[in-house]
C-alpha cells in the first residue's frame, strides 16, 4: 500500500526543501536544521485513493505533506462519510491523534502524494531542546483550532454561495503562500467532497459554481478553476465571513 522512502533515497532534506518556510519554523541555526534532517529520515508515497492512516490506527507520527493533496474524513452515525478538511503541500497532517494516541479520522490521498514522516516522540524531544521548534508546533496546532472554528462559523451562519466563495478564497490564499497562482488552479476534490465539507448537497454546490460562472466571478472547465474576480467573491461573502 504505502511505499516508504528510506534515507538512502532522500535527495532533498529539510534544510534544502522548498517548502521549509511553510512546514518548519524560520530562524533555526545550522545544527538545529541538521537535527531536523535526522528527525525526518523517512518519506512515504501514498497513491491516489489510498489512506495515509485510518480511524483507530495507533498514533506515532505527524506527516508533513511534501507533494500532493489529502482529505480527512470521519464516519457519521448513519454510515456516511463527512469530509472534515483538505490538506496540501507544506501542511501537517495527523495532529488529531495527539489527544488519544489514536487517529480520529481517515486521511486519504486525492492525488499521488508524498509525505515526510515525523516521529512524534522524537519531535517532542527536539522541541524541548529547541524552543523555537516548540513554539512553531504550538502555532501549527493553534492554526488548526482556528480553522476548525472558521468552518463552524461557515456552516452555522453562511448561505450556500457564501460558503463556496469562502472555500475558493481560502484555496487561493493557500496556493499563493506556496508561490502558485492565486487565481488559476486545479481542484483535486470532487464537487461531492466539497459539498460534504461545506455542509451542502451536490446539486447546491453545482448551482453555486454555475452562478459564479454566469456572474463572471470564475470560469470552470471540469476541475480547472480560474478566479476572474477575487473582489467579487469577497463581495459575495459581504466581507463578514471567515475563509475556511
Amino acid at each position: 500500500m504505502n511505499a516508504p522512502v528510506t534515507l538512502a533515497h532522500i535527495k532533498t532534506a529539510c534544510s534544502t526543501c522548498n517548502l521549509r518556510e511553510l512546514c518548519l519554523p524560520v530562524g533555526l541555526k545550522r545544527d538545529e536544521v541538521e537535527s531536523l534532517d535526522e528527525l525526518v529520515y523517512t518519506r512515504m508515497k501514498v497513491k491516489r485513493g489510498e489512506s495515509l492512516f485510518r480511524t483507530g490506527d495507533d498514533f506515532a507520527s505527524l506527516y508533513a505533506i511534501r507533494v500532493g493533496f489529502f482529505k480527512t474524513r470521519v464516519a457519521t452515525e448513519d454510515g456516511r462519510d463527512q469530509v472534515t478538511g483538505f490538506q496540501m503541500a507544506g501542511e501537517l497532517i495527523g495532529i488529531d491523534g495527539i489527544v488519544t494516541d489514536h487517529h480520529n479520522c481517515d486521511a486519504v490521498a486525492l492525488e499521488d502524494s508524498e509525505v515526510c514522516v515525523i516521529p512524534y516522540s522524537k519531535l517532542e524531544e527536539l522541541s524541548r531542546k529547541f524552543e523555537v521548534l516548540q513554539h512553531h508546533f504550538h502555532k501549527v496546532m493553534s492554526r488548526e483550532i482556528v480553522r476548525d472554528h472558521g468552518v463552524m462559523l461557515l456552516l452555522g451562519s453562511m448561505r450556500a454561495e457564501e460558503r463556496l466563495a469562502a472555500f475558493l478564497l481560502n484555496l487561493s490564499q493557500r496556493f499563493t503562500a506556496r508561490g502558485y497562482s492565486s487565481s488559476d488552479f486545479i481542484l483535486r476534490m470532487t464537487r461531492e467532497e466539497i459539498g460534504s465539507y461545506l455542509g451542502l448537497k451536490l446539486e447546491t454546490v453545482s448551482r453555486a459554481f454555475s452562478k459564479f460562472q454566469d456572474d463572471g466571478l470564475i470560469s470552470v472547465q471540469q476541475k480547472h478553476i480560474r478566479i476572474s474576480d477575487i473582489a467579487g467573491l469577497k463581495k459575495v461573502m459581504g466581507q463578514t465571513g471567515s475563509t475556511c
